[in-house]
């Protein structure tokens, strides 16, 4: 495939990927209890670590997005997104196997999508994006291409 075009994909993905983590976390601040309920739902962590998670995780998703939209530690940002998004995937995957109907808590407490097979081949779908960007340059605009020798 033509560099020039894999670097616009890139920076696509880069832009796709980066506003679904910004607008996730941006629901979730100032509903920490809720989401905290929400991530209880799934059944999966230990109680004490759900509310710490509840505070952190949205901060976290919007430095992620933000690293991703400017393609600053892109590869690094890339492989965090890869990891976090397939987590959330088994999570999702693993409510279903097991009978749960809980929100998936994705977009803040106002998200009324519940844990379906559909969901876990939606964040499938977003793991193979976030691979991508993974795996390939940083794309057009990135930081990363004008302080390094990025290709």
């Amino acid at each position: 495939m033509n560099p020039v075009v894999v670097n616009w994909v890139v920076l696509a993905l880069r832009v796709v990927i980066g506003g679904i983590f910004i607008v996730a976390g941006a629901s979730k601040i100032g509903h920490a209890p809720l989401f905290a309920a929400q991530i209880a739902g799934f059944r999966i962590l230990p109680e004490p670590v759900v509310a710490p998670l509840a505070v952190v995780l949205p901060f976290l998703e919007i430095l992620l997005g933000g690293y991703l939209i400017v393609g600053f530690f892109t590869r690094v940002a890339a492989w965090a997104a890869v990891v976090m998004l397939a987590l959330f995937d088994l999570a999702i995957a693993s409510a279903v196997v097991r009978g749960l109907t809980v929100s998936c808590g994705c977009f803040g407490p106002n998200d009324a999508t519940v844990t379906t097979w559909s969901e876990v081949a939606r964040d499938a779908l977003f793991v193979a994006l976030a691979l991508i960007i993974a795996l390939r340059p940083p794309g057009t605009l990135a930081i990363d291409r004008r302080i390094s020798n990025t290709p």
